[in-house]
């Protein structure tokens, strides 16, 4: 979700296609539908705000589930419609609400879009109310007790309180995620909100005692170093991808086999 001539066709295009961007917003979509804690036995419908070109939602389908996205930009739309996307497309300000019928979806993402509701970009924008007006609709669009997970771009603290309150205004609980707090590059802001039933607020990556702190740089430096490699979706089924996703099971309290030097290993063909 962005301003509306943020980009044209030819940008969006160039944005969709970059490798390195694709890398970004797929691993962001997939934190924020980690945290959104979805049933694994059954596909739900999820609403992407600001969905761009269908980035965040090939993740959401590749997981199973359905979606529908909304976003500003009619560039981008049509990107998304190029790729055929499998998720529903919507244009619309988020500002001016989330048009839905109540209890439409049972979760909600948004990836690089809540930041822009910040800025007066016409004079009859005010902030706070274009937050507000989104924060009620999205709350009212939502099933009792689902989630919404919102990862942004604040440029200060005061741009994060001012999301917040509006957030609880509408009738949100729950609070910010903030993943490596403590790093300068791969510190990520996710608002997670609860819809109607309070719920504990998951820990961020990243937040580890003084004792285990040396560990974790070091996990976190092989982290990047992987992804750095990484072109489009290559990193799909690999060993590296095969670990984090046991190691997220596990953080979710699942029952996980425990790693060997087999995790994720090719076989040979059978002859």
């Amino acid at each position: 979700m962005r301003t509306e001539g943020f980009y044209n066709e030819a940008e969006a295009r160039k944005y969709t296609q970059n490798s390195r961007m694709m890398e970004i917003q797929t691993q962001m979509s997939e934190r924020a539908v980690e945290l959104l804690c979805l049933p694994e036995d059954q596909p739900c419908l999820l609403l992407d705000v600001g969905c761009g070109s269908g980035l965040s939602g090939d993740y959401i389908s590749e997981e199973g589930h359905h979606w529908i996205g909304i976003d500003i930009s009619p560039a981008m739309l049509d990107v998304a419609l190029d790729r055929e996307v499998e998720g529903d497309l919507i244009r619309g300000d988020m500002g001016q609400g989330i048009p839905f019928r109540p209890g439409t979806f049972d979760g909600c993402i948004s990836i690089s879009a809540l930041q822009w509701l910040c800025n007066a970009d016409k004079k009859t924008h005010s902030p706070p109310r274009r937050l507000y007006r989104f924060f009620s609709t999205l709350y009212s669009s939502l099933a009792r007790g689902a989630r919404a997970v919102l990862q942004l771009y604040p440029e200060n603290s005061e741009q994060l309180e001012l999301v917040t309150a509006q957030a609880m205004r509408a009738g949100f609980t729950g609070g910010m995620v903030v993943d490596y707090p403590n790093s300068t590059k791969a510190k990520k802001f996710f608002l997670c909100l609860f819809a109607g039933v309070a719920g504990v607020l998951p820990k961020g990556l990243g937040e580890v005692a003084a004792n285990q702190r040396a560990s974790n740089q070091v996990s976190f430096t092989n982290q990047r170093s992987r992804f750095k490699n990484v072109r489009g979706k290559s990193v799909k089924k690999s060993k590296d991808w095969i670990l984090e996703k046991k190691e997220r099971r596990r953080r979710q309290g699942k029952e996980v086999r425990p790693d060997t030097k087999f995790s994720g290993r090719n076989r040979r063909p059978h002859f």
